[in-house]
């Protein structure tokens, strides 16, 4: 799968998520129907917001995308459908053009990110439970650290 196509489906996956913790979101506050919905999509958009992330820094190591866009990319998680908007500006911009340049028979790694990443794309299935792993990991990190607790005055 080439990194356009990667990085769309799981930016569309992660605007998609949103759309369904919204609709949750209403039933809870705004019809007082139930609170279910809040829970069951507000944790699939958790994990996809997560994968959304790593797949924005795996993307970014392998075009070189410099601190700004990547930082942007990553930011765009958080505003409701701001991933779309940023998979067309990327796109637009030339940002997801071309295939893996770490590929087997591609470039050499540099650092410890590419080897990593160069890694992942020898072995495309080890690569994928690497990333569920990481994804559940950091889902029960954040889990574990709770919502925010607002600031009292």
């Amino acid at each position: 799968m080439s990194p356009k196509v990667l990085f769309r489906r799981v930016a569309v996956a992660e605007a998609v998520t949103w759309a369904l913790l919204l609709v949750g979101m209403v039933l809870k506050y705004v019809t007082h129907t139930t609170d279910l919905a809040v829970r069951v999509f507000g944790m699939a958009h958790g994990l996809v917001f997560i994968a959304y992330c790593l797949t924005t820094l795996f993307v970014a190591v392998g075009h070189r995308w410099r601190a700004g866009p990547t930082l942007l990319g990553l930011a765009a998680a958080v505003p409701p459908f701001a991933t779309v908007w940023f998979d067309r500006r990327a796109e637009a911009r030339g940002l997801l053009e071309g295939g893996w340049r770490l590929a087997p028979g591609g470039e050499a790694p540099a650092s410890a990110a590419e080897r990593l990443q160069a890694w992942m794309l020898r072995r495309p299935a080890a690569a994928l439970a690497l990333g569920v792993v990481a994804v559940l990991a950091l889902t029960g990190v954040a889990l574990l650290v709770g919502p925010p607790v607002p600031a009292t005055s």
